[in-house]
């Protein structure tokens, strides 16, 4: 027997829709060296059926691939809406990449057409000649002298009417592209559908995720091009949540300015950035971040220390959100379970997150066999679901799944109502006399003694235990901390045979594009000779 309810797909075209009636008002903030900028949700959509108009007149059809070079900002939110809802396919390309992965992502997906802010002309400039499939560059502004012809985004619109007949498309057609960090090996593209898409949003407005709402205002730090910026910009036009867009102003003092004087009610982005909001905060009478009702923080572990610093200094709770570029990348948030005392919630929210619905999650060994759900086994993760990829574009990479479930490389427990804690990407777990050490839980430790500003772990060869850690810190500003201190710092909180012999002081720890310490260049940095390490 069938059900007789109406079968309409689920496709970004209706959010565009939606948004721009329900939410008309809302409205949308872009940071810029002379000031803040605002325009209406319903000026956002009615600009995205220019720019798909437009689109179609120079020839993008139906899964072209049209990228963009961007920061956060209105307009690359309006690239959002257009492209896949025109049933073209959105790449966000990483800003901070190097000029050869760059290259390499723009000829792997076919790219036809590149959308790019003007003072990221010249990372395009640099690789033009070696992108040859590439034939319309648009840029968002001012281009300067360029050595080659470009079209001006404002003037590409402008000449476009109001209205656009978004096509009828499949569900499952692809939507969005993103590409893997490329941490080992080539980066590796991930195609999101619109089903996946819509899905994901919808599982935001979860009051077991974030709850985004109409009720909100949200400080969007997380990169547009990172994840689909954690999906937020999709959410926001779904639910009705006003957006702050800071372009670069990514440094503390900047995003504390706009704290107070916008009054976010929740902000998105990576630990480390929150971590500098942190000291820009503590360097301020008159900080107020009394606005923000949730911290989301992902991409690496949050230490305990920085939850309890925004809590007890500022009155901010800190979730963590856990997942990948193959998971779009909502996996599991640390929401504390009802009932715990305020104080237990702490041990909460320094987990990985509670698995949200619509994700199934496993623990299983090197023989994939499955573990149990004791909060004790330790395993991989591996997961399934409508959001999570089921394999890569133009890429084999059959060891990274194993029987319909997606292989994450993370390693931890899962307890049996669903908290994850992950002890160790598996490459840089730490394996000491035959014994595994976790260089996440060093690393978030040794974060919270008051002389340090950020720690990085990474293993380094030892003769006699195969391998033993070394902590890269970086200390605060007046801080003369020294590894003896450190060291007798951490012994009262891991065993004893964890305790890292050697440390080096750094000015700064090299990070990837998204934010995360970039361990594989610590590890070059140390076999190079280039770290001054210091023997206890």
């Amino acid at each position: 027997m069938r059900s007789t309810m109406q079968d309409a797909p689920l496709l970004i075209r209706d959010i565009v829709r939606h948004g721009q009636w329900m939410y008309a008002d809302k409205r949308v903030f872009t940071a810029t060296p002379s000031g803040m900028l605002s325009a209406t949700f319903a000026d956002v959509a009615q600009r995205a059926e220019k720019l798909a108009s437009a689109l179609a007149r120079l020839g993008v059809q139906r899964d072209d691939r049209v990228a963009t070079l961007m920061w956060n900002n209105q307009t690359h939110m309006e690239v959002y809406l257009a492209v896949p809802s025109m049933g073209a396919i959105l790449h966000t390309l990483n800003v901070r990449l190097f000029p050869e992965q760059l290259a390499f992502i723009i000829n792997h997906a076919s790219d036809k057409v590149i959308i790019v802010d003007p003072n990221l002309v010249p990372l395009l400039a640099g690789i033009k000649e070696h992108i040859p499939g590439v034939e319309h560059i648009i840029v968002n502004g001012p281009a300067g002298d360029v050595p080659f012809e470009v079209i001006d985004y404002e003037e590409f619109i402008t000449a476009e009417g109001p209205g656009f007949d978004w096509p009828d498309l499949d569900e499952k057609d692809a939507a969005v592209m993103c590409y893997t960090s490329g941490t080992t090996g080539d980066p590796k593209g991930v195609v999101y559908s619109h089903r996946s898409t819509w899905l994901h949003s919808m599982a935001s407005t979860s009051a077991n995720s974030i709850a985004l709402s109409d009720r909100d205002r949200c400080l969007l730090v997380v990169p547009m091009f990172h994840v689909n910026a954690w999906g937020a910009v999709y959410t926001a036009f779904m639910a009705g949540t006003e957006l702050i867009m800071p372009q670069m102003f990514l440094q503390g003092e900047p995003l504390l300015n706009m704290i107070m004087d916008l009054r976010p009610t929740l902000a998105l982005g990576v630990p480390t950035i929150w971590n500098d909001l942190l000291r820009a905060a503590g360097g301020r009478s008159d900080a107020d971040l009394t606005s923000l009702r949730i911290i989301l923080a992902g991409g690496a572990a949050v230490p305990r220390f920085m939850i309890e610093a925004f809590r007890e200094r500022h009155g901010v709770d800190v979730l963590q959100g856990w997942g990948m570029t193959e998971t779009s990348p909502l996996v599991a948030v640390s929401t504390p379970p009802m009932g715990v005392s305020r104080e237990h919630e702490i041990d909460y929210r320094v987990k990985a997150g509670r698995v949200m619905a619509g994700v199934e999650v496993r623990l299983t060994n090197d023989e994939g066999e499955v573990l149990a759900r004791d909060g004790v086994a330790v395993g991989e993760f591996e997961l399934r679901g409508p959001w999570i990829t089921a394999g890569y574009f133009g890429a084999e990479a059959p060891e990274l799944f194993r029987d319909g479930w997606l292989r994450t490389g993370d390693i931890g427990t899962l307890d049996p109502h669903g908290y994850m804690v992950i002890t160790d990407r598996a490459k840089d777990m730490i394996k000491s006399g035959g014994e595994w050490i976790s260089s996440v839980e060093l690393e978030t430790t040794v974060q919270g003694h008051e002389g340090v500003f950020e720690a990085a772990v990474v293993a380094i060869p030892d003769d006699r235990w195969q391998e033993r850690p070394l902590c890269v810190v970086v200390r605060t500003p007046e801080s003369d901390v020294s590894a003896h201190e450190l060291r007798e710092y951490l012994s009262t909180f891991v065993a004893k045979w964890w305790l890292p012999e050697h440390w080096s002081f750094v000015e700064s720890l090299p990070k990837t594009s998204v934010g995360k310490f970039d361990k594989r260049a610590l590890r070059r940095l140390f076999a190079e000779g280039q770290l001054q390490v210091e023997t206890l």
